[in-house]
């Protein structure tokens, strides 16, 4: 008997514990009384009524990734491509998640399908290929609207891949590579015009280098055989202007002296030779001076002997 107690209160007490239930964070419990709708658990500590009250379904309030196979989808330039989608979605009502629709998955998917076969079906390839971000637009848009009903918000859709045709895949390569190497042909030949420009403006600023170095060099050729030669004159009237200084001293000084006026004369035809100094071959002489030159030659051949 006393077992019998024992094992009623263990069962009890597993029953209580079975009733007692703690929601985590970011989810929610959908609770049924008798099969019909009672009410939502959010986050927190709750207990249920026993064999009344049953968890119907536990629903994760997380964005959550659905990616979805590749699908054939036909362009209007009627070209065959498969396009495999990725949805970011999350759970807003988990009412409506759990009583609108059978398999919200699998609702999802063939939604997605479906839009985007329609998006497509209205752009030729080119704008397939060049539009991503309006059909991912496009598609969030129609696929929020259609899943607003189930309680799920669609945050974002991408287009993951876009396979087109073998032959269009080959196509589209060859293209790239000539695109490519064309672009490589322009970079080359704007590096060798432009490598052609630097060398011949460096020849040119080397040219007018050269030609104003030279043009310098001569400046200064020129200066410096002026500057000589104004050297040499003013060292030349230099040697003149003692020279007649002297012979001027010499004149006082024997007009100081008392000497008559043929011995004057005579010094003044020595200053004449001194001045010529042998660069002239004739000098003229006053007709007064003519006997008086005589007469010095005379005296200075006496004077030797």
């Amino acid at each position: 008997m006393i077992w019998v107690i024992v094992a009623l209160i263990v069962v009890v007490l597993l029953i209580l514990a079975s009733c007692l239930k703690i929601v985590p964070q970011a989810q929610a419990y959908v609770i049924e009384r008798l099969g019909a709708y009672q009410g939502t658990w959010s986050v927190g500590f709750h207990i249920k009524v026993p064999f009344l009250d049953k968890i119907a379904r536990k629903v994760n309030l997380k964005e959550q990734v659905a990616d979805f196979p590749p699908q054939p989808v036909i362009t209007k330039d009627n070209v065959t491509m498969r396009i495999d989608t990725v949805v970011f979605y999350q759970i807003t009502d988990p009412k409506l998640f759990t009583y609108g629709v059978e398999n919200p998955m699998m609702a999802i998917e063939n939604l997605t399908a479906t839009t985007l076969r329609n998006i497509i079906g209205d752009l030729e390839l080119d704008q397939t290929l060049t539009s991503r971000e309006t059909i991912n637009t496009k598609m969030r848009a129609a696929l929020d609207i259609a899943t607003d009903p189930w309680g799920i918000k669609v945050n974002r859709v991408e287009l993951k891949n876009i396979i087109p045709p073998a032959e269009i895949q080959n196509a589209m390569e060859k293209q790239m590579k000539a695109e490519r190497e064309r672009r490589e042909a322009v970079t080359r030949a704007e590096g060798e015009k432009k490598a052609k420009i630097l060398e011949a403006e460096g020849a040119k600023e080397s040219a007018i280098l050269r030609a104003e170095a030279d043009k310098q060099s001569a400046i200064l050729r020129a200066e410096a055989q002026k500057e000589k030669m104004i050297r040499e004159a003013e060292g030349e009237a230099e040697a003149i202007l003692k020279v007649q200084q002297a012979n001027a001293d010499g004149i006082r000084m024997l007009k100081e002296a008392g000497a008559d006026e043929p011995v004057l004369k005579i010094k003044s035809l020595e200053a004449f030779e001194k001045v010529a100094d042998g660069q002239a071959t004739t000098i003229l002489l006053p007709a007064e001076l003519s006997g008086i030159a005589s007469l010095a030659t005379a005296w200075k051949e006496g004077a030797g002997k």
